[in-house]
């Protein structure tokens, strides 16, 4: 019985909110939803962290984030017109995550700063970096990207959109 009740509730956003599929000439397939909500950019994201004193030093000191205090002694780290708000694992503020941790996320964040620059003060700030710079798909078009991890564990990876590239080149 609960499959089939599991079955009915898929069925029914099937239904209500259907996608169709297209390949655009960035080689990403792409979903057009008939649904009304149009989600236009992430407003903020909220990390759980074992030490907000420590997230904030290494995310102002490795990538130059801004700390942002609100609603009282709250913290948050500002980039661009996004923002991370960070919660102290076992001390989060509520609604919340179903089961908050620290060390659950995988973060790209776009930067106009070259790799080789970046990979240079990761290595002055003794952050090692696990893997690249390597090619993979970003949201709008191919990327390079750097890997490296925060006082948590969580993948950050830093990228940059790449130009485009004449025919032929690989």
């Amino acid at each position: 019985m609960a499959l089939r009740a599991a079955v009915g509730r898929v069925w029914h956003l099937q239904r209500d909110c259907v996608k169709t599929a297209s390949f655009q000439t960035l080689g990403v397939f792409r979903f057009k939803s008939a649904c009304p909500v149009n989600v236009s950019h992430l407003d903020h994201l909220v990390l759980t962290v074992k030490s907000v004193p420590d997230t904030i030093n290494f995310y102002t000191s490795v990538l130059g984030m801004e700390v942002i205090t609100f609603k009282g002694n709250r913290k948050a780290l500002g980039f661009g017109q996004q923002k991370f708000n960070l919660h102290q694992l076992g001390q989060e503020f509520e609604p919340k995550a179903k089961h908050p941790t620290s060390g659950s996320v995988d973060l790209c964040l776009i930067s106009a700063t070259p790799l080789a620059t970046v990979a240079e003060h990761l290595k002055a700030c003794g952050v090692e970096i696990e893997e690249g710079p390597v090619k993979r798909s970003g949201a709008v078009g191919t990327i390079t990207s750097l890997y490296f991890r925060d006082p948590d564990h969580n993948l950050i990876e830093v990228s940059n959109y790449n130009q485009s590239e004449p025919e032929g080149s690989s």
